[in-house]
């Protein structure tokens, strides 16, 4: 809404946002319970429904606005239009109503009022930025009312410029004089409030009856008053369309010529009316609910007391805004409500009734709000969201009145004054306060869907329906009020909101976050049906098993760039027996395994178990990691050799974004808190908690269940290759240790081929090359046709990679000097025969890829030769390598030949993986 809209003016009061004073109204008392006197007893605080709720919503609702609001909108839009807007505003208003009675009743209420609701609800980054615009909404609310309480006393009082001034005119006007007169009521709010809240508490009731007999007046004066002249304001006098008004009194055709619309333009401002503007001019008057709900640190009963009572407030406002609407639009001709807004002093069986009215009204609502501001302000110092930034705000007296927040906001509140714009303020403050609403109906839908048990409000008149009614509506006000300052509210809430996410200190509060999360993942999580997966949505998920997460860092996060956003869990097995333990030793060391997470900026789970085995233990978390579609496909392993593992955590501090399942509060010492609590690195003469046969047996295991394996060597160097300007990535599809394979198609290559893919699709390795080494005779006429077909099926997979020809006759000869090129069948024993026939009569693909029977001819000068092949093959270095994994042998009695050949393949090789795929995982169809 523009400034020029007759929100605010003398006539008008300077009110026309008032309502805007929101909840804080009579926040100010709020903290006199258990906020601003943590010591004083429950028993103290005796008040109940009318004197803690009714009195101070209503106060905050019938502000200057229905003395001065009501001739202005039926004068504009009518009576029919008048009603149709009170009915829509306070369907919104209820709305929120219905939220805050919902929060209330959910359990204790402490002081804090709809700050404490919002913070509680959904979490400190949220509830921190909606209380410090609820502070500011405040403290322009107070300056609001300030500043329309003098612009009342100098049009009442003040000498008219250029006129004749009355007897009671004696006041000099101006700026500065308007300035002056603002800070001396301002500095009496401050006096007040620095005494304690309890003045203005035991004075609530006396305002009440003053706007009560007040109100009275009003009412009786229609049915008293009989017809007469009145003359219009001051300032129209002059105008060319002026004209005698009159106040007929009761008659019909007084009624039907004010039931239809009439928008004109505003005398006040000589801006055109609309729907819009003096919708924004009802909504206005209509604010303050949340008042009651802020008094909750001085009720008997919240949870009782705040529902009943705001209802009723609600209910008493509405009916007499209407019906006050409906007498003036009977009695008073429509000239006359579009004249002169301050006709019912004028018509008033006593006028300067109605100004006492006005005054008192405004100068609780001014008190109110700084109050309201000041318990706000020492509210957030306590819960410590901006560090010490508000270290000072908690300072309180000897009687628990918070003197340092005062003092801030008598101070801001000063500041605000010297604007001396109106109009600019209540937009503002409305803004501000229908945000805040908003944020309510906002927290309470987010509990309802959260379907959290312990939500269980004891009013239950609410659904998702009505909270979201209510966010629309403030939201759709907000735009209606002022877009502009709509938008940076919005954009200024949402700052505060990343600054306290990055600075403030984890709460122990609950997030509704992490409730609304689990709720919809374990809905899709349902609804991901394993019967339903198919090849080419295929992505990896790894369980990367880790003995020490002090030594493999590097590994963790080159893992955590594979994962392609699929799924990436940390798994560790702790060697113990839970028998005889007096608790399960796991839970406390979440926290640091949660701390690394945090500290390598990876997406991973952490899932620990314990056993008297590793290989039992892992064999536990291929069972049971994840739910339905989300579990581990993938097993990767740190290598088994001799390398003496290094501490890349030495030192560090890992910096944790929330608390463990050992905290429930931050610790006084963060250092302590967050310093790493893993065993130190394994030294050269500690032993191994995993022995060779064990460490084959669980790839065998993995296979046998179905999972991919992956061997990880040398990643403590992964680091250093890849600070290199061009980075490669070296891939051998060939299983090197069955030199009669030429198989480049089969499961385990196209997998190896995938996974190459997928790193180089992630953000950090988005610049590496592939290179593809194709293993070829020298002088071979089919080496064109392989390489022909090679980059065929590469272009089919949509694979950008460098083929490179590798021949390697005089290695081959090493180890089959004595032998021709059999067929696959051949290689086969008849052990595997029967395999390959069973699995050929269970229609699967037999995977003949395997670690050679014939293992005893693979020599150690052999393999030698394949490892100095390939590194003389990888220049420039590549940052990793991509090697083919044959599956382990079938006697257990090879599996340390086995260990052994992987370890000369691999040696002094850098970072590098040994890939074995038991799943198909790449298909050409669209």
């Amino acid at each position: 809404m523009s400034e020029n809209t007759p929100l605010l003016h003398y006539r008008l009061t300077s009110s026309g946002s008032p309502g805007t004073n929101d909840a804080s109204k009579h926040s100010g008392t709020m903290s006199v319970g258990r906020g601003g006197r943590g010591s004083k007893d429950k028993s103290t605080q005796k008040l109940g429904v009318v004197f803690g709720v009714v009195t101070p919503t209503l106060l905050s609702m019938f502000s200057v606005v229905v003395f001065l609001r009501i001739g202005f909108v039926v004068g504009q839009a009518g009576l029919y239009q008048a009603i149709g807007m009170f009915l829509v505003a306070y369907l919104i208003i209820t709305m929120t109503v219905l939220s805050v009675c919902a929060i209330s009743t959910n359990g204790a209420l402490d002081a804090g009022g709809a700050y404490y609701m919002i913070s509680r609800a959904l979490g400190p980054e949220f509830g921190g930025s909606i209380g410090i615009m609820f502070f500011f909404a405040n403290v322009c609310g107070s300056a609001l009312y300030i500043l329309g309480l003098v612009e009342a006393v100098i049009s009442a009082f003040g000498i008219p410029e250029g006129g004749v001034a009355g007897p009671h005119q004696v006041l000099p006007s101006g700026y500065f004089w308007s300035l002056l007169y603002g800070t001396a009521l301002l500095f009496l709010c401050f006096i007040v409030c620095l005494v304690g809240a309890n003045i203005y508490s035991k004075a609530t009731f006396i305002i009440l009856i003053i706007v009560a007999a007040v109100l009275t007046s009003v009412f009786s004066s229609f049915f008293i008053v009989g017809p007469l002249l009145v003359l219009p304001d001051p300032s129209v006098l002059n105008s060319t369309s002026w004209h005698a008004v009159n106040y007929t009194g009761f008659k019909l055709d007084t009624l039907e010529d004010n039931l239809l619309r009439n928008y004109t333009v505003d005398y006040t401002t000589g801006s055109m009316m609309s729907f819009t503007t003096v919708f924004a001019v009802i909504f206005n008057g209509c604010t303050g609910i949340m008042a009651g709900s802020n008094m909750s640190g001085d009720l008997k009963n919240p949870s009782y007391s705040i529902p009943r009572g705001t209802l009723i407030a609600v209910i008493i406002t509405f009916i007499t805004y209407n019906l006050l609407s409906l007498l003036c639009a009977w009695t008073c001709e429509r000239h006359l409500l579009q004249r002169d807004y301050s006709f019912l002093g004028d018509i008033n069986v006593w006028p300067p009734l109605v100004t006492i009215g006005i005054y008192s009204s405004a100068m609780s609502a001014a008190m109110s709000n700084l109050i309201g501001a000041s318990r706000i302000l020492y509210a957030l110092s306590k819960d410590n969201l901006f560090g010490g930034v508000l270290a000072l705000a908690r300072k309180t007296s000897l009687n628990g009145n918070p003197w340092a927040s005062v003092l801030v906001s008598w101070l801001l509140v000063q500041v605000v004054l010297f604007s001396g714009k109106l109009n600019t303020i209540a937009s503002i403050a409305t803004i501000f306060f229908l945000l805040v609403y908003a944020a309510v109906n906002l927290a309470c839908l987010a509990l309802e869907w959260a379907s959290a048990p312990n939500f269980r409000p004891s009013f239950r008149c609410f659904t998702w329906h009505t909270c979201t009614l209510g966010i629309l509506g403030c939201l759709v006000m907000m735009f209606l009020i002022n877009a502009i300052y709509a938008f940076a509210s919005i954009a200024f809430m949402l700052m505060l909101l990343m600054i306290i996410h990055y600075i403030g200190p984890i709460s122990n509060w609950g997030y509704i976050s992490q409730a609304l999360i689990f709720h919809q993942v374990r809905k899709y999580l349902l609804r991901l049906d394993v019967r339903k997966d198919h090849v080419k949505f295929w992505r990896p998920q790894l369980l990367l098993m880790v003995a020490n997460p002090r030594s493999c860092t590097g590994l963790v996060t080159f893992i955590n760039d594979l994962k392609k956003s699929g799924l990436f869990v940390l798994g560790h097995v702790k060697l113990d027996v839970l028998d005889g333990l007096p608790f399960d030793p796991l839970q406390s060391r979440y926290d640091s395994w949660l701390s690394l997470v945090d500290h390598l900026n990876i997406k991973a789970f952490v899932n620990l178990t314990m056993s008297d085995s590793v290989r039992h233990g892992i064999q536990n978390l291929l069972f049971i990691t994840g739910f339905g579609g989300m579990r581990p496909n993938t097993l990767v392993l740190g290598f088994y050799d001799d390398c003496i593992p290094q501490d890349h955590l030495q030192g560090k501090v890992l910096r944790s974004r929330g608390y463990g399942l050992d905290a429930v509060k931050p610790k006084k010492d963060s250092s302590a808190q967050r310093t790493p609590c893993f065993p130190h690195v394994r030294s050269a003469d500690d032993p191994k908690d995993l022995q060779e046969e064990e460490y084959v047996s669980v790839i065998a295991d993995a296979v046998k269940m179905g999972k991919n394996v992956t061997l990880a060597r040398y990643f403590s160097q992964i680091g250093g290759n890849r600070s290199r300007k061009t980075l490669y990535v070296d891939v051998w599809p060939l299983n090197l240790l069955q030199p009669a394979s030429h198989g480049y198609v089969d499961t385990c290559s196209l997998f190896l081929l995938q996974l190459a893919c997928v790193l180089q699709e992630s953000r950090a390795w988005s610049q590496a090359k592939l290179r593809l080494y194709l293993c070829v005779e020298d002088g071979c006429s089919l080496n064109k046709e392989e390489e022909t077909k090679l980059r065929a099926m590469l272009k089919e997979l949509r694979i950008s990679a460098h083929v490179q020809m590798v021949a390697w006759d005089q290695v081959v000869a090493l180890h089959w000097q004595k032998q021709e090129r059999k067929e696959v069948g051949n290689v086969v024993d008849s052990a595997q025969n029967e395999e390959l026939m069973e699995k050929i009569e269970e229609d699967q693909e037999p995977d003949i890829q395997t670690f050679p029977n014939n293992a005893t001819q693979l020599t150690d000068d052999y393999i030698c030769a394949v490892n100095n092949l390939i590194r003389r093959h990888g220049a420039p270095q590549p940052a990793v390598r991509f090697l083919y994994l044959p599956r382990p042998p079938a006697d257990a009695s090879r599996y340390l030949a086995y260990l052994n050949h992987l370890d000369l393949l691999s040696r002094d090789l850098g970072p590098t993986l040994l890939i074995h795929g038991v799943t198909p995982v790449i298909t050409t169809d669209l």
